[in-house]
């Protein structure tokens, strides 16, 4: 038996249920059969279901890199940042709080959705994060946004094709149900309504300030670290400022790119792309958390993902 399949099906009951379903698209070696299967599915109904194919099957580079540009949009909001700075995660260990905010995400996403118990377990673990400090909900409708559209933008742009419509939707009915299990409170009724929120927002509270500038150069820097040593990151640098449009860059007191660094960057990442296009179709699903990462080199418990272990 396949390794993969066999991890699977030795994990909830969604998972298996999900992966006999698409087995014959999965198998099939046509680059939109998956695209044409989550087509016959509900939006809504099967919202988990399409975001556990998108993020382990279709697009899985292009997931990881829009959430990290998601993860970023947020330090553009000055209300915000003083919080971040404060408690020193982005700072001070901020490659432990990348991995612990990519896991718990990752087990919601890859273990059967937010109604198993390891999806359920990881959702619990970040409501008892976010509940230690008094974070406005705007700032949560916001950062609930940016891992809706974000995504969708990145794939616009960049990915080997676009989300479709059923996608798009389904995305929206997943992050907002988890929305709702945290208890975010007035959550836009309709994918276009939260779109437009999620503009109005960043027009109205993406300002610079020195806190923004600190959480986001750590952050920068710590991405940079995955491909470069420290004494390289001024070369580096701009590279990642290509990927990020000139607002945000303002208000976290960031230099732009060069035009023509912009254009060769972003160009860059469209011909990848378009030659994933030309790849066979993933057969076995991309499992972060079956993957090793820096600070849980050995396993982690979910109970224990973040800042406070007793919390």
């Amino acid at each position: 038996m396949d390794q993969n399949v066999a991890l699977l099906r030795n994990w909830d009951a969604p998972i298996a249920r999900w992966q006999e379903k698409a087995a014959p698209a999965i198998r099939s070696g046509r680059r939109m059969a998956i695209r044409d299967y989550v087509s016959q599915l509900d939006p809504q109904a099967d919202c988990q279901e399409i975001a556990w194919l998108s993020s382990c099957y279709e697009f899985p580079w292009d997931t990881t890199r829009s959430l990290e540009f998601a993860l970023f949009r947020v330090f553009g909001v000055a209300k915000g940042s003083p919080l971040l700075v404060k408690t020193g995660e982005f700072v001070q260990r901020t490659q432990k709080r990348y991995d612990d905010t990519v896991l718990i995400l990752s087990e919601i996403l890859e273990s059967g959705g937010y109604d198993t118990p390891r999806g359920n377990a990881a959702l619990v673990r970040m409501n008892k994060q976010h509940g230690r400090f008094q974070i406005p909900n705007d700032e949560f409708l916001y950062t609930l946004s940016t891992f809706i559209f974000e995504p969708i933008r990145w794939n616009e742009k960049y990915g080997w094709r676009p989300l479709t419509e059923s996608e798009r939707l389904a995305s929206y009915y997943f992050w907002t149900e988890i929305g709702r299990r945290m208890g975010i409170r007035d959550i836009p009724e309709s994918i276009e309504a939260y779109n437009r929120f999620n503009r109005a927002f960043e027009a109205a509270e993406f300002r610079y300030s020195p806190d923004n500038e600190v959480i986001a150069y750590a952050t920068r820097n710590l991405m940079l670290s995955w491909f470069l040593p420290k004494w390289m990151y001024g070369l580096g640098a701009p590279f990642v400022h290509a990927l990020i449009d000139d607002t945000l860059l303002e208000a976290v007191g960031m230099k732009p790119a060069p035009k023509w660094l912009q254009s060769f960057v972003r160009g860059s990442v469209r011909l990848r792309g378009k030659l994933a296009a030309l790849l066979p179709p993933r057969k076995h699903p991309r499992l972060l958390t079956k993957t090793k990462s820096k600070t849980y080199p050995d396993g982690y418990v979910i109970s224990e993902l973040g800042a406070d272990k007793g919390a």
